[in-house]
Protein backbone atom coordinates (compact mmCIF):
# COMPACT_ATOMS: atom_id res chain seq x y z
CA UNK A 1 0.00 0.00 0.00
CA UNK A 2 1.20 3.61 -1.22
CA UNK A 3 1.51 6.50 1.13
CA UNK A 4 1.75 10.00 0.81
CA UNK A 5 2.87 12.79 2.42
CA UNK A 6 1.22 16.00 3.03
CA UNK A 7 2.74 18.95 4.34
CA UNK A 8 0.27 20.47 6.03
CA UNK A 9 0.33 24.44 7.60
CA UNK A 10 -1.97 25.24 10.52
CA UNK A 11 -2.77 28.53 11.40
CA UNK A 12 -3.36 29.04 15.42
CA UNK A 13 -6.13 31.37 16.55
CA UNK A 14 -3.81 33.73 18.34
CA UNK A 15 -0.48 34.12 19.87
CA UNK A 16 -1.59 32.35 22.94
CA UNK A 17 -2.37 29.42 21.84
CA UNK A 18 0.61 27.16 22.40
CA UNK A 19 2.22 25.46 19.77
CA UNK A 20 3.05 21.76 21.45
CA UNK A 21 -0.08 21.45 23.24
CA UNK A 22 -1.77 21.85 19.63
CA UNK A 23 0.65 19.55 17.93
CA UNK A 24 -0.38 16.63 20.51
CA UNK A 25 -4.57 17.71 20.05
CA UNK A 26 -3.82 17.06 16.38
CA UNK A 27 -1.66 13.89 16.97
CA UNK A 28 -4.49 12.48 19.24
CA UNK A 29 -7.69 13.25 16.82
CA UNK A 30 -5.56 12.03 13.55
CA UNK A 31 -7.08 8.85 11.84
CA UNK A 32 -5.67 5.43 11.90
CA UNK A 33 -2.78 5.17 9.56
CA UNK A 34 -2.22 8.92 9.96
CA UNK A 35 1.36 10.27 11.45
CA UNK A 36 2.94 13.50 11.92
CA UNK A 37 6.40 12.69 10.95
CA UNK A 38 8.42 16.08 12.04
CA UNK A 39 6.28 19.81 12.61
CA UNK A 40 8.15 23.49 12.38
CA UNK A 41 7.49 26.48 13.67
CA UNK A 42 7.04 29.27 10.99
CA UNK A 43 7.00 33.02 11.86
CA UNK A 44 4.03 35.39 10.24
CA UNK A 45 3.90 38.58 12.09
CA UNK A 46 4.13 40.25 15.11
CA UNK A 47 5.28 36.93 17.32
CA UNK A 48 2.31 34.74 15.56
CA UNK A 49 3.89 31.38 14.07
CA UNK A 50 2.26 28.91 12.13
CA UNK A 51 2.84 25.14 12.24
CA UNK A 52 3.85 23.27 9.19
CA UNK A 53 2.87 19.34 9.75
CA UNK A 54 4.34 16.96 7.75
CA UNK A 55 1.86 14.68 7.72
CA UNK A 56 1.95 11.10 6.03
CA UNK A 57 -1.45 9.31 5.05
CA UNK A 58 -2.39 6.18 3.26
CA UNK A 59 -2.93 6.78 -0.90
CA UNK A 60 -6.35 5.55 -1.13
CA UNK A 61 -8.39 7.57 1.44
CA UNK A 62 -11.28 8.66 -0.38
CA UNK A 63 -11.35 12.85 -0.73
CA UNK A 64 -8.02 12.84 -0.64
CA UNK A 65 -6.79 15.47 2.17
CA UNK A 66 -10.27 17.08 2.79
CA UNK A 67 -10.97 14.71 5.66
CA UNK A 68 -7.95 15.36 7.35
CA UNK A 69 -8.23 19.66 6.46
CA UNK A 70 -11.67 19.01 8.42
CA UNK A 71 -10.22 17.20 11.59
CA UNK A 72 -7.39 19.75 12.23
CA UNK A 73 -9.99 22.71 11.58
CA UNK A 74 -12.71 21.12 14.06
CA UNK A 75 -9.57 21.38 16.79
CA UNK A 76 -9.92 24.13 19.34
CA UNK A 77 -7.16 27.06 18.52
CA UNK A 78 -7.18 26.41 15.25
CA UNK A 79 -8.21 28.99 12.60
CA UNK A 80 -6.93 28.63 9.48
CA UNK A 81 -5.45 25.47 7.46
CA UNK A 82 -3.81 25.05 4.42
CA UNK A 83 -2.83 22.16 2.59
CA UNK A 84 0.75 23.57 0.58
CA UNK A 85 1.94 20.19 -1.28
CA UNK A 86 1.06 16.40 -1.29
CA UNK A 87 3.73 14.03 -2.61
CA UNK A 88 3.64 10.26 -2.97
CA UNK A 89 6.07 8.21 -1.27
CA UNK A 90 7.15 5.22 -3.15
CA UNK A 91 8.53 3.85 0.24
CA UNK A 92 8.08 4.91 4.10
Amino acid sequence: MAKVLALVKVYPADVNVNLEELVKKIKEKLPEGHEVTRYDKEPIAFGLYALRLYIVLPEEIEGGTSKLEDIIKGIDGVEEVEVEAVHRLSQF
